[in-house]
């Protein structure tokens, strides 16, 4: 049976998001479970299968829109999947159109889920540290409609007591914004244990956000729901989804 999450949040009427686990069904070997990624060397056919599982339990509307993600900012229009497609490069994606799938991939890194609260409109954006200093959430909201107050999820990203970063990461978000000190505590050898659900809190208050959900799950710290790539190294992904209708 599928396993995954719903997010916490009060979605407005006709608005949906998941947040697929890892489980045990469908990929084998380091990718046990229902790896979703076709990048990380999993047997193409089988992540495949994974996908088409997502689509049938989930009651997804349409097969979703994904991206190759770079850990960069740039957004895309979703579009409906065509098998001839090259996924586009891009680290979010967004839509006002009812039946398209936003879809980003993750195994440590933050996913974000976004939704105008008058449900017109919907996006997720993959959120690792790079992402977050590159302004992929700026960049996202900068696509909601001009009229519209957004509320935002947090979905399962590696927790403050596992991201450990160097000092250099610590400096360019100290760069960006004072207040970012508070999402980094001092670690071992110079080095500093990082939030970054805390990061891209202070980022989307900073942006005029105040409905701000989810970030109570670790990828690090639950192997049986999550993938995690700091812990694993060669591991699958997951996926977090939105739609309308």
């Amino acid at each position: 049976m599928l396993e995954y999450l719903e997010p916490d949040w009060p979605a407005p009427p006709g608005v949906h998001a998941i947040s697929s686990c890892r489980g045990n069904t469908g990929s084998s070997g380091p990718y046990r479970g229902l790896n979703l990624a076709q990048h990380v060397g999993d047997d193409p056919e089988q992540v495949e299968r994974n996908r088409d599982l997502l689509y049938r339990e989930a009651g997804l509307p349409a097969k979703p829109c994904w991206l190759q993600q770079v850990h960069g900012h740039r957004v895309v229009v979703a579009s409906m999947p065509d098998v001839h497609d090259q996924p586009q490069e891009a680290d979010a994606v967004e839509t006002d159109r009812p039946g398209l799938v936003c879809a980003v991939m993750t195994a440590d890194c933050l996913p974000v889920l976004f939704a105008s609260m008058d449900g017109r409109w919907v996006a997720a954006a993959h959120a690792g540290w790079r992402g977050l200093a590159s302004g992929v959430l700026r960049a996202t909201l900068a696509r909601a409609p001009a009229d519209s107050e957004v509320m935002v999820w947090l979905g399962p990203a590696i927790g403050p007591d596992a991201f450990e970063v160097g000092d250099e990461v610590r400096q360019i978000f100290a760069g960006l914004h004072p207040a970012a000190a508070q999402a980094f505590r001092a670690g071992r050898s110079g080095r500093w244990w990082a939030d970054i659900g805390q990061l891209a809190r202070l980022q989307l208050l900073e942006a005029g956000v105040s409905r701000i959900y989810g970030g109570r799950y670790c990828t690090w710290t639950d192997a049986r729901r999550f993938y995690s790539y700091r812990r694993d190294g060669v591991t699958g992904r997951m996926a977090s989804l939105i739609w309308r209708n």
